[in-house]
């Protein structure tokens, strides 16, 4: 259990870092196209480790484990939207929809159970928020299995929010569920919450360029013809 422990903390370290290159770096560029791909392969990875050592040690498992299932769900889904999976691996889509389905409605039957108390220690906001968001994706992936893969501006909108709320999970978690972990002359709440609000005004501002302004936005069609290149 420690070695898993380790290489979550690992993961979650490589895997912030590389998520915010890759939300601030030149989209297009090879550092954004690199920095994403290793993005992916650290949050499944830290999601999986996560998941063993809450389930093993008891760390909060209803809100950890559904956490980490949504966060894979995130990003393998964001990241098969720009890299589509042959005819033969459209299973996996359909599998990470049915985690997402799950996360989502077990998540707001917690939240409903928790509303003017908590559930485990933990208060509604969180099983809401992971609720809705589960659900959220369920609809565009069921919106795509009627559809057809989406195309421009939809299709940019689904990769980016997917990835960055990923991003988002991971940052909560960290600056404020292990603030404990941060030296104290800069443990200020308040401080602490400006790296995870810059991930949410980064995403709404990408999604306002790739949908309100698409002419604007046009450049980074390139970002993701280039990411199917990378094997």
């Amino acid at each position: 259990m420690r070695a898993t422990l380790f290489i979550h903390i690992l993961a979650a370290s490589l895997g912030l870092i590389c998520g915010y290159v890759a939300l601030y770096a030149a989209k297009g560029a090879s550092l954004h196209r690199k920095s994403g791909i290793l993005f992916v392969y650290a949050m499944v990875t830290m999601s999986l480790c996560g998941l063993v050592v809450s389930a093993g040690r008891g760390v909060a498992p209803a809100i950890n484990i559904p956490a980490a299932l949504l966060t894979s769900y995130l990003v393998i889904t964001g990241l098969t939207t720009v890299r589509p999976l042959t005819s033969g691996g459209r299973w996996l889509d359909a599998a990470a929809m049915l985690v997402a389905l799950g996360v989502g409605v077990t998540d707001l039957l917690f939240a409903f159970e928790t509303i003017g108390g908590k559930k485990n220690g933990m208060a509604a906001i969180p099983f809401l928020m992971f609720g809705v968001v589960g659900l959220l994706g369920v609809a565009g992936d069921l919106r795509v299995m009627h559809s057809g893969a989406p195309q421009g501006s939809r299709r940019l909108a689904r990769h980016l929010w997917r990835m960055t709320f990923a991003l988002f999970i991971a940052a909560m978690s960290f600056f404020i569920g292990q603030a404990k972990v941060i030296p104290k002359p800069i443990r200020i709440p308040g401080l602490l919450a400006l790296p995870v609000l810059a991930v949410l005004v980064t995403m709404f501002y990408w999604l306002w360029r790739v949908r309100a302004r698409p002419s604007v936005a046009h450049p980074t069609h390139a970002h993701f013809a280039a990411v199917k290149g990378i094997r």
